[in-house]
């Protein structure tokens, strides 16, 4: 028989669901900077302490146009933003236009075989207010040590992947699928969400094509 685990450290590391905390649940969340996103979230924005996964058809589909105002806010208020292994050198100018102040901007270089690591590293290290990763095989064991390192971090984390893994479940606390509206509009279907059941309806993000 193993060890007994304390009630509160479960309920602590979220990992037993209580139906007294679900009103405060629902109020941790970190605005996303965009109004009918945020209403459509269980939590009213994204999840603090805890890894998003944002599932994409394609690099540059309208990610970092989601992303950018949370983290332009969050460097403002002299929040670190790290960026672990990004696939493309960030265009700094398109950046500090977004509000982003770059100073506290943190850019992450790993090999393929390390990023894992160091996204996970990153999370875990409490000196980040949020951490986006792409990692790219990254299985369920892989996904739960990084939701654990957010919560350990008390951090924001982005796993942005390849939407085929949509269909394999996740630990992640928010999944977010770039779809396309009934109009063709760039949209984002929310597939899970902690706190409450996935809204049905998606949210289409001004601007986008």
């Amino acid at each position: 028989m193993g060890q007994p685990v304390a009630l509160e450290s479960m309920l602590a590391a979220r990992t037993l669901w209580h139906a007294g905390r679900s009103a405060a649940i629902a109020a941790d969340g970190e605005p996303t900077g965009h109004a009918a996103l945020d209403a459509l979230l269980p939590q009213g924005g994204w999840p603090r302490r805890a890894l998003t996964e944002l599932l994409l058809p394609a690099d540059g589909v309208g990610e970092l146009s989601l992303l950018l105002p949370t983290l332009a806010r969050m460097t403002r208020a002299g929040g670190t933003v790290a960026l672990v292994a990004p696939p493309y050198i960030p265009y700094a100018p398109a950046w500090q236009d977004a509000g982003v102040d770059l100073a506290w901007l943190e850019i992450v270089e790993a090999s393929a075989r390390d990023a894992l690591w160091a996204f996970e590293q990153c999370l875990r290290s409490g000196a980040c207010a949020a951490v986006l990763g792409w990692p790219q095989q990254a299985d369920a064991a892989a996904l739960r040590r990084l939701q654990v390192a957010a919560d350990s971090g008390a951090c924001l984390g982005f796993a942005l992947r390849d939407r085929r893994h949509a269909v394999n479940a996740s630990p992640a606390a928010l999944r977010l699928e770039r779809t396309r509206d009934a109009q063709g509009a760039s949209a984002w279907q929310v597939r899970k969400c902690r706190g409450g059941p996935a809204p049905a309806q998606a949210f289409v993000l001004p601007g986008a094509a």
